[in-house]
């Protein structure tokens, strides 16, 4: 059973977010959901125990503004869950740069603007910051290369964040899953022909055949995925321990994948390659 006290979820209108959100006020905690569409903030009104806040992390005076709505109503903040998040996939030789900055921008940026805003109503509870990560910040897997890399830099900030912030007494946690049933990859595949015409025709004459696999593989990974409620399990874990853990592998594949992910890379790419069903050649 929980302590009580508030909890900041960004990301909240569904998959990880949303489940957390609930999984949270049901425990007792006043969560403090940020969305950004106006038919999320009038869902999540409904739930009790639960403030939605309009939140856009790449949005500075909105993340401003959650962070006062927050000190107005709350006494005690527990922990600020840092889980907002987009996947951009496509071969880099081809991908639209602005689509990467977009990546980072929402992924890694917006994850820092949030634990900077908080971290003084953190810094007096000795609360924690809980980045959501992926497998694939240790595993670089082809064709979702810029998800990979926001992520692997959300990674390294979790850690140096980690040491920094040791003496205040303030926790930082990363939590790694593999392939979740959410709906961020389903909006991938939705996605589909706006990547064939961002990378042109050029970039759909080299690489059509592993953008036809890599969707392929994305809705198998996406029906076999591992329930939103073992990644909930795990941040309420980290939120609730005495003493809180780094970095937590959730699933049977991540902790392959960091497995995997420590082999020569020789020997890695030809195992990615193979276990991803990816043709060789475009």
């Amino acid at each position: 059973m929980s302590q009580g006290g508030a909890i900041v979820v960004t990301g909240a209108s569904s998959g990880i977010g949303l489940a957390c959100t609930q999984a949270l006020a049901q425990r007792g905690y006043d969560v403090f959901a940020g969305v950004r569409q106006d038919a999320d903030f009038n869902r999540l009104g409904t739930l009790s125990g639960v403030t939605p806040l309009r939140l856009d992390v790449t949005d500075q005076p909105a993340v401003e503004l959650a962070v006062a709505s927050v000190r107005e109503r709350c006494v005690t903040l527990r922990a600020v869950i840092s889980n907002a998040g987009i996947a951009v996939a496509g071969p880099l030789e081809y991908l639209p740069l602005d689509d990467l900055r977009r990546q980072f921008e929402v992924n890694v940026i917006g994850a820092l603007a949030i634990t900077q805003a908080f971290l003084p109503l953190l810094r007096t509870t000795s609360g924690r910051i809980i980045f959501i990560g992926s497998i694939s910040g240790r595993l670089a897997v082809p064709y979702i290369g810029p998800y990979g890399a926001s992520k692997a830099a959300l990674r390294a900030l979790a850690g140096a964040l980690r040491v920094e912030l040791a003496p205040a007494h303030v926790g930082v946690v990363l939590i790694e899953p593999s392939s979740v049933r959410t709906p961020i990859w389903q909006k991938g595949l939705d996605g589909e022909e706006q990547l064939r015409r961002r990378i042109g025709a050029a970039g759909v004459q080299i690489y059509g055949r592993v953008i036809d696999a890599m969707v392929a593989e994305t809705r198998r990974q996406d029906k076999d995925g591992m329930p939103v409620e073992s990644v909930v399990a795990a941040i309420v874990r980290a939120i609730e321990a005495r003493r809180p853990p780094a970095e937590v592998l959730v699933g049977i594949r991540a902790r392959l994948g960091s497995v995997v992910a420590a082999l020569p890379p020789r020997l890695r790419d030809r195992m990615l390659v193979r276990s991803l069903r990816l043709p060789v050649h475009g």
